[in-house]
């Protein structure tokens, strides 16, 4: 007989939900934690997140890792805001339900006008997904 597996708790971690509106708010609740110089975000997987074939849709993990990386290159540029102009997605596992999703980013380049950045998705160590990604700052008139 196996024993019963606690759900994971991301508080128990030091995770602490970010406070986002809009379409980010429905997909949700996204977590956010300080590794060292740098942030992490995450999603714990529930059963919303599933597509039909009992793992989770692409288009979440597309999700989290264009809100990782916004985040990222907004710090990196001042707080100016960042629009995804481009990004290039390379899924390289699933992720089943009950999973806590890792994103992390960091700037690869950055010119007067474009950031260009990575960033990757991460289950338990692993790799589930590696992004590149072209976001257009923008400036106030």
């Amino acid at each position: 007989m196996t024993a019963h597996k606690p759900p994971y708790d991301p508080t128990s971690d030091g995770w602490k939900t970010v406070g986002r509106m809009g379409f980010v708010e429905h997909v949700g609740p996204l977590w956010t934690r300080r590794n060292g110089d740098d942030w992490q975000y995450g999603i714990l997987i529930a059963p919303q997140h599933l597509n039909p074939m009992g793992v989770v849709h692409g288009g979440l993990l597309m999700t989290l890792i264009d809100n990782a990386i916004s985040t990222v290159a907004w710090e990196a540029v001042g707080r100016l805001p960042c629009l995804t102009a481009q990004m290039d997605h390379h899924f390289m596992g699933s992720v089943k339900l009950g999973q806590f999703v890792i994103g992390r980013a960091r700037v690869a380049k950055k010119t007067s006008s474009l950031i260009f950045m990575q960033g990757f998705l991460s289950v338990e160590g692993d790799d589930v997904l590696m992004c590149n990604s072209m976001m257009k700052i923008t400036r106030p008139r």
